[in-house]
């Protein structure tokens, strides 16, 4: 006897796809990464909208760091955030034009630190349709804002 399992979209939720009326989902994030010195204290700030779950809303603490490599470990915080999803699409949104001109291939990456990054962040955004696009700081403030947070708590 053949029994057909039919799963709605609570299902694939359920299962740990990231679907939405069969389709895979295409997400947006937001990302940034700040240090208190360069280098110095440091945390990430990531938004990703577009989930079945809704806006959701990272900030970590990421040690002593400088500005560049805190923004990439916000950038590979929102790849890896998507690959876990199963997302089609991502598109980020970032307030640093070293990195966005970086992943553009714009701009060539000399520190070997940033050049792993970069590697590792290219390598892994190739699993989906993947984007990225500069953004002015003003229009990136809840990603600055969970960045800050961790850094006010790690002070406090």
């Amino acid at each position: 006897m053949n029994h057909h399992h039919v799963l709605t979209t609570e299902s694939w939720v359920m299962h740990g796809f990231s679907y939405r009326n069969g389709a895979m989902l295409d997400l947006v994030a937001y990302i940034d990464g700040g240090s208190l010195g360069n280098p110095g204290p440091s945390g990430i700030g990531v938004v990703i909208e577009g989930s079945a779950a809704g806006k959701i809303r990272i900030a970590k603490w990421i040690g002593r760091q400088d500005n560049n490599v805190a923004e990439y470990v916000a950038l590979l915080e929102a790849i890896q955030y998507a690959l876990a999803l199963k997302a089609g699409a991502l598109h980020v949104y970032s307030d640093s034009e070293v990195v966005v001109r970086q992943m553009i291939g714009e701009y060539t990456c000399r520190s070997p630190r940033l050049y792993s990054l970069n590697w590792i962040c290219r390598k892994l955004a190739r699993s989906f349709n993947f984007s990225i696009s500069h953004v002015r700081r003003e229009d990136n403030t809840e990603a600055n804002d969970l960045a800050c947070s961790v850094l006010r708590g790690e002070l406090s």
